[in-house]
């Protein structure tokens, strides 16, 4: 019988949550939703799925101590951090090399940090019955989340036939993946009641997805195999500061989703919330009779629909409407609602700057 394994993918820099995320302290390590860093939410809800011992962690190698320290149930050396970026399919195969190293029939969940999930025994249902079909099938499973609304800011997966069901779990072969759309095609896809939201979610035996890379993108399976060997000699640091400076940068879902045919989408109806920008707080934190989210110490006259976010001082708004007001980390930030995606804009230009790295 293979083991059951999971590796959670933690290398964002979370930038559209500046001020409050830095390079330093990103999204992943904070307690956004919930008392606890998202990354430790990440690894509690595998609990009863994938023993603590089995469960791994890639970060950036500048992250490694603070993300041992914030998931601290896991062992310390299932943390390890990448030297630089290399995009989710470096990533991916760096976690199939560490179970690969302990188990070669694995099977194995490939989660994100920073996300939010409800409905934890249906999540764990669907992890589950993905991993006994990843067993018995040559197949790559992805999760996809049944839409609530047309959401622009998600790709989407379209679903063809039942492969099987599992505990009132369904699983269909996944005909196709397709780029965030427009709202008016978001609304389309809605009304089919076959495309899904692309969570990012994958499950795999360790041979399912050799062969995959193998097949479509071999510079990912000779990375696999290589780190591999490093990890069988407890050398995985010194193996991905050799091999990951030579990589390109590629997305599993172009390495793999949007080539392999052997692709089954679980349906999955627990609740879903990637969490993307300030605007999804309001999913999360009690709003007051005008529609503002206030967290932290805020006073408000006046102002409507607004989130304002003000740790350690005092943030007053006065007759505004529809903004994103943080005042964290010694930075104020002021926009639109609809601008938040803008954030990550405004962090790259400060970086290009040059004079504000310590906030960065």
């Amino acid at each position: 019988m293979s083991g059951k394994f999971a590796v959670i993918m933690a290398g964002g820099k979370g930038e559209r949550f500046w001020p409050l995320s830095t390079s330093k302290h990103p999204k992943q390590l904070l307690a956004l939703v919930g008392d606890k860093p998202l990354i430790a939410q990440a690894v509690e809800r595998l609990e009863g799925i994938v023993p603590a011992e089995n469960v791994f962690v890639v970060t950036n190698a500048d992250l490694v101590d603070a993300t041992r320290e914030a998931a601290p149930i896991l062992p310390p050396e299932n943390i390890v951090g990448e030297p630089i970026g290399r995009d989710t399919a470096a990533a991916v195969a760096c976690g199939g090399a560490l179970v690969k190293a302990k188990d070669e029939n694995g099977v194995f969940a490939v989660l994100t940090a920073d996300q939010v999930m409800g409905d934890l025994d249906i999540f764990s249902a669907t992890i589950k019955g993905g991993m006994d079909l990843a067993e018995q099938n040559d197949i790559l499973v992805t999760i996809g989340i049944q839409p609530s609304y047309p959401a622009t800011g998600f790709g989407y997966i379209e679903s063809g036939e039942t492969f099987q069901t599992f505990e009132n779990i369904e699983f269909r072969k996944a005909d196709r993946f397709v780029e965030k759309p427009d709202e008016a095609t978001a609304s389309e896809y809605l009304k089919t009641g076959k495309f899904y939201w692309n969570s990012g979610m994958f499950i795999w035996s360790v041979q399912s997805l050799e062969k995959s890379f193998g097949a479509h993108c071999p510079e990912m399976l000779s990375l696999m195999d290589t780190l591999t060997g490093y990890a069988n000699a407890g050398k995985m640091v010194e193996g991905m500061d050799a091999t990951y400076p030579s990589l390109g940068k590629i997305s599993i879902d172009y390495a793999l989703m949007e080539k392999a045919e052997n692709i089954v989408m679980a349906c999955g109806t627990f609740y879903w919330d990637d969490v993307g920008a300030w605007p999804a707080l309001e999913n999360h934190f009690d709003q007051d009779e005008s529609g503002n989210t206030p967290i932290g110490q805020v006073e408000i006259l006046n102002a409507q629909n607004n989130i304002i976010l003000s740790k350690d001082r005092l943030t007053a708004v006065i007759g505004v409407e529809g903004l994103v007001v943080v005042q964290a980390e010694g930075v104020t930030l002021v926009c639109p609602k609809d601008r938040a995606q803008d954030i990550k804009e405004m962090v790259v230009a400060l970086r290009e700057n040059g004079s504000y790295d310590e906030l960065l």
